[in-house]
């Protein structure tokens, strides 16, 4: 069975939808570790309620990033992951981890990249007055969101939609789509 690690900053509702699949038999997988950088996040409490380990740092008691993807790597290879999954990890990765993980790392992204990378892209694509948006699944590079495009789904902006209606409908997407890119992955069904 294929270790994952779920890296996460927030409410970790996209490690639910993994987790979930995994418990449901949808996903030939497990999650060995949830990796946080803002101790307290909720995604704690979900991995709690799902028995997987928790490893929270904060970013500020590192000298700098190699230090803490350092530390990050050893915890990988000692609990054997295979796959790193963004999800909602709010941090670009560094070399230390690109390297370590090479063409293993995966995120997920709430617009159709290369449209509104980074950071509020819901917000981004609703400011702009765009028509469609969607969820980008893409394999990490040393860019923001610039990594090669695996999957991708779009949501259509109704003129009644407001920015957070937006997000309940890009999750929805999400939380389908993330957990079928993945199985997709591991079972070698997608080239790196």
């Amino acid at each position: 069975m294929t270790k994952l690690a779920v890296f996460a900053s927030g409410s970790g509702s996209n490690f639910e939808a993994i987790a979930s699949a995994i418990e449901n038999g949808e996903l030939d997988a497990s999650i060995s570790l949830v990796v946080c950088d803002r101790p307290g996040a909720k995604v704690e409490k979900r991995a709690e309620a799902f028995g997987i380990p928790v490893l929270s740092f904060y970013p500020k008691s590192y000298e700098s990033k190699a230090d803490f993807e350092t530390f990050i790597l050893q915890q990988l290879n000692e609990a054997g992951i295979e796959w790193i999954m963004l999800a909602g990890y709010m941090r670009l990765i560094g070399p230390t981890l690109l390297q370590g993980f090479e063409g293993r790392i995966v995120n997920i992204h709430p617009s159709l990249l290369p449209s509104f990378p980074g950071k509020d892209a819901i917000g981004q694509a609703f400011e702009a007055g765009v028509k469609l948006t969607g969820v980008t699944v893409h394999f990490v590079d040393e860019g923001m969101d610039t990594g090669k495009i695996i999957e991708q789904d779009y949501v259509r902006i109704d003129e009644n939609d407001t920015k957070e209606n937006l997000g309940r409908k890009i999750q929805a997407v999400e939380h389908v789509l993330y957990p079928a890119v993945i199985r997709s992955l591991l079972q070698e069904k997608i080239k790196r």
